[in-house]
């Protein structure tokens, strides 16, 4: 069996307040697995696209640890809520909101996203 690249021109952008940002070429997003970019504030963004082609972008910066490490968690949905698990103490973040699905309290950046 052979795998084929996918190729496309469209960009993976994220709004900012200033307007769209940029992020990395569609075909750098694998579903279900997720990458980490440089935001132009020295931030660091989660994207992640989903098997359905859903794209999500958060904040990667684990706000119980401090690492930069939410895009290596798990994926997956809990009643209906795509959502990422942080790798270190398993947290579960909802990928459209931002909020800890585990800690009412904690929240995320999340960020409208689109290709074009």
């Amino acid at each position: 069996m052979t795998l084929a690249v996918e190729t496309t021109d469209l960009k993976v952008q994220l709004r900012l307040t200033d307007g769209w940002f940029t992020a990395c070429d569609l075909s750098a997003l694998t579903p279900g697995r997720g990458v980490a970019a440089l935001l132009p504030d020295g931030r660091q963004v989660a994207l992640f696209r989903d098997r359905a082609d859903r794209l999500y972008a958060v904040d990667n910066r684990d706000p119980f640890t401090g690492a930069a490490v939410l895009s290596r968690g798990l994926t997956g949905t809990h009643v209906g809520r795509p959502f990422v698990a942080s790798p270190l103490l398993k947290q579960r973040f909802d990928l459209v909101s931002g909020e800890c699905l585990d800690d009412g309290e904690v929240r995320l950046t999340a960020y409208e996203v689109r290709a074009a």
